[in-house]
């Protein structure tokens, strides 16, 4: 499936190459690096393109979920750490918390969860007391407080694709029938949008985009995203220092290789924009802080627990509960949301539980002791934690080479893939593209 990796020289060639499409005429051969049998030196092969005719470069945001900034260092990324050295990259900070759909839905609106909404991978919501959201939930009730750039590209008239990403499935601004069939009237989704399965391949999934990008140009898309999600359960079964998540990392890098090839091959440029969600911690049942041991079961209800637990008084026993929970106990710590520290940015939402604990970095907050041994990973915790952070990779014509961004918040990306589609600032946001004024070419 893999194949030799491409060389960064040779992978510099093909993009350059891909840049050259806004030439009137249309590339017929590109010549095309393969392997020889048993690992000889590799030739060049001619390789068919497809007919594209000059196009502006389309923008394609890539996550990989719980990608770490540092597993480029393990000698197992040749595609990434290429993409990296021949473009921007740098150590992007999470929001809090270091989840996965808060965090994907920041980085598509530039709004902190606690502004946009989806607060956690699992919340209730006041003026919903029977319902629960989980990474289930497609209700559009529960994402259209902030609008994703797939809505704001289409109402540009900015044709879009999303091959997975949390919440491209949901008709943001819709509205779901009370009574079976629960059809949904009105509403805005991607043109092409695919609904999550974990059985989809990589190859799958990366070759869906490279089909969308071979029709014509009135229903190619200009903006598409991508997800991979087997580094995030590789960390979270066997740990981030196991071979095992080695072993994702080196597959997933194999999948954006097959990506840029495919891109090269139809003399598509593209603005790559590579990114992660969060970070991930080596965690053990040995670290493991029991919530009945800290206060009486019978005084609240958990509604998340984990790297760290959102917690509802039971009525009547709100008094002991706040006397038993609130301060600092060994390592965790716990607070009533309103007095969550500043620097999270988080805690006015009413989908946030009125008391909410975090553990410490690889510790884990559980409703009773655990009865068996185990390790594996989390995240979840303080995002200002060098193991929370994410990758951040961009790479294509409208990028500066060879070039390491300081720490930026991801809450920044959503402007900076504003800039790439042309539209419009918005300073509602809760970020900005000044981490990248100085690496975008025509700005």
């Amino acid at each position: 499936m893999r194949g030799r990796p491409v060389k960064p020289m040779l992978l510099s060639a093909l993009l350059s190459l891909a840049g050259c499409a806004y030439s009137a005429t249309p590339p017929m051969l590109t010549p095309v690096m393969q392997p020889e049998p048993g690992g000889a030196t590799a030739v060049p092969t001619p390789t068919a393109t497809s007919p594209i005719a000059a196009t502006a470069p389309v923008t394609i945001l890539v996550s990989v979920d719980g990608f770490r900034p540092d597993y480029l260092d393990r000698g197992v990324t040749p595609r990434l750490s290429a993409l990296a050295s021949g473009g921007v990259s740098a150590s992007m900070e999470p929001s809090f918390p270091s989840k996965t759909f808060p965090n994907h839905w920041t980085i598509v609106t530039g709004l902190y969860p606690d502004h946009h909404g989806i607060t956690a991978n699992k919340m209730d919501d006041p003026a919903r007391p029977d319902e629960t959201f989980t990474m289930a939930s497609d209700e559009p009730y529960w994402w259209s407080a902030a609008e994703p750039i797939w809505v704001t590209a289409e109402k540009a008239g900015i044709r879009t694709a999303t091959m997975f990403w949390p919440g491209s499935n949901v008709a943001w601004g819709g509205m779901r029938a009370q009574n079976w069939p629960n059809d949904i009237t009105g509403g805005v989704r991607p043109e092409d949008w695919q609904q999550f399965n974990q059985a989809v391949t990589g190859d799958q999934r990366v070759d869906a985009v490279i089909d969308w990008l071979r029709r014509p140009a009135a229903t190619r898309p200009r903006f598409v995203t991508l997800y991979f999600d087997t580094v995030d359960t590789a960390g979270h079964r066997y740990g981030p220092a196991a071979p095992e998540t080695t072993h994702a990392v080196a597959g997933v890098d194999a999948e954006i290789g097959r990506l840029v090839d495919g891109l090269a091959t139809l003399g598509q440029p593209a603005n790559l924009v590579i990114v992660a969600d969060h970070g991930m911690a080596a965690t053990s049942t040995a670290r493991t802080v029991a919530l009945d041991t800290v206060a009486d079961p019978a005084d609240y209800r958990i509604e998340e627990a984990g790297p760290y637990a959102g917690l509802y008084p039971v009525a009547g026993h709100e008094a002991a509960f706040a006397k038993a929970i609130l301060g600092t106990h060994p390592h965790m710590t716990c607070w009533r949301k309103d007095a969550i520290p500043a620097r999270f940015h988080y805690g006015t939402n009413p989908r946030i539980p009125p008391y909410f604990c975090l553990a410490d970095d690889g510790w884990t907050i559980a409703a009773t002791a655990p009865k068996k041994a185990e390790t594996g990973g989390q995240h979840g915790y303080d995002n200002h934690a060098a193991n929370m952070r994410a990758l951040f990779i961009a790479h294509g014509p409208a990028f500066a080479t060879d070039k390491r961004l300081p720490t930026f918040e991801n809450v920044d990306v959503a402007p900076l893939l504003r800039d790439l589609l042309r539209l419009p600032a918005d300073t509602r946001l809760d970020g900005s593209d000044a981490p990248f004024r100085g690496i975008l070419k025509d700005r």
